[in-house]
């Protein structure tokens, strides 16, 4: 039976520090040979510049905080996956944030956490009823602008009348909303 020498004067934390050294360094050689790449895959999904490098950062991070780096065969391979995994987290932030952002039109973004769930959805069962409220014109000019995004000529074409109309239509519908707002918060119905 054969068995290792002993080396006095070392020990496996030594050899951990060796382990991580060296796969620090391949990171590095990863970095230097792969990041425009990586970079230009990410922009290539959509995102800004500054995203990607924001990602691929986290990406290589991620790497170098490996428990076990020598169980991952394929750096490269591992580096592109974990990034496309952080851009499709982003992308669900995003959304969600998008999905939440009329509210901030309204107001809504002085709610601090951990309660804005809460009084996103009760602002947006009160603005639904506000929009309610009013003549078919206005909230259908509203709901095209502010929330399908068109413009005020896509929304008049829409709506077979004139850009001012669509302009006057909608200010009358954030107006309503705005009072429908202060009227709930002043009643103590909203936090």
């Amino acid at each position: 039976m054969h068995r290792e020498p002993v080396i006095e004067g070392t020990s496996d934390a030594s050899h951990q520090d060796e382990g991580r050294d060296s796969h620090a360094l391949e990171i590095g050689r990863l970095f230097g040979e792969h990041n425009a790449a990586l970079l230009r895959f990410l922009t290539a999904q959509g995102h800004s510049v500054q995203d990607a490098r924001d990602i691929a950062q986290e990406a290589y991070v991620k790497l170098l905080n490996l428990d076990s780096p020598g169980t991952v065969s394929f750096l490269r391979a591992f580096l592109y996956r974990t990034a496309a995994n952080l851009a499709k987290d982003r992308r669900k932030q995003q959304q969600v944030h998008d999905r939440l952002n009329p509210l901030i039109f309204f107001g809504a973004e002085e709610v601090a956490p951990p309660e804005p769930l809460c009084c996103a959805r009760q602002e947006l069962d009160l603005i639904e009823k506000a929009l309610e409220e009013l003549p078919p014109h206005c909230r259908l000019a509203f709901i095209l602008v502010k929330f399908r995004e068109m413009s005020f000529d896509e929304a008049a074409a829409a709506l077979r009348t004139k850009a001012p109309n669509v302009r006057r239509y909608v200010a009358r519908a954030i107006a309503h909303c705005q009072k429908a707002l202060a009227t709930s918060r002043a009643q103590g119905r909203m936090r």
